[in-house]
């Protein structure tokens, strides 16, 4: 049996995307690596991981595109879901995010915004799909 458990950002410093993950959404750190080259956080059941970028550079001999906070997201996103999406939005934006879309209410009934975390990865926090 295949069980999704982990998504790996590859960002600048462990330590504080880990913080910024704590103070803005609430999730506990689970593991940080005593040299801050990998950590990861509790969101329930999938884990939430980052390699510092050196690290992710050292696994893959081809490289990498970076995400970076000046620069268009990339095509990929992660999503959180709450029931309450103003409120853990504007707790993102103090904690350091960076607004890309205001929340608002697709046609079928959900409410969706994006912000963007400190290396500019794009985060999309929305109420759950009834």
């Amino acid at each position: 049996m295949i069980k999704f458990a982990y998504t790996i950002l590859y960002v600048e410093d462990v330590s504080k995307t880990v913080q910024f993950y704590e103070q803005a959404f609430g999730f506990k750190v689970k593991f940080i690596t005593p040299d801050n080259s990998y950590g990861e956080v509790n969101t329930g059941d999938t884990t939430l991981s980052f390699a510092s970028k050196t690290l992710a550079a050292s696994n893959l001999s081809d490289g990498f595109i970076e995400s970076k906070i000046h620069e268009r997201p990339l095509g990929i996103e992660i999503g959180f879901t709450t029931d309450d999406v103003s409120e853990t939005m504007k707790q993102a934006l103090a904690s350091g995010a960076t607004l890309c879309e205001e929340a608002k209410e697709k046609p079928w009934g959900q409410i969706v915004g994006f912000v963007r975390d400190l290396d500019g990865f794009l985060i999309e926090i929305c109420t759950p799909m009834s």
